[in-house]
């Protein structure tokens, strides 16, 4: 398994998971629940950049 050397796709794949799991499983983040709209910032911004 190659895991890619791009921090934004890398970040971006990570969010998808997350939300993904968030969906199919009906599970609650409670107080963690900024931590989505944060994933989805910073993989936006590293895709930006390049990084």
């Amino acid at each position: 398994m190659n895991i890619t050397k791009n921090r934004g796709m890398l970040v971006l794949a990570i969010y998808l998971i997350v939300v993904g799991c968030i969906g199919a499983f009906n599970i609650s983040l409670g107080a963690l629940s900024i931590l989505v709209p944060i994933l989805a910032i910073v993989a936006g911004v590293l895709l930006i950049l390049n990084k």
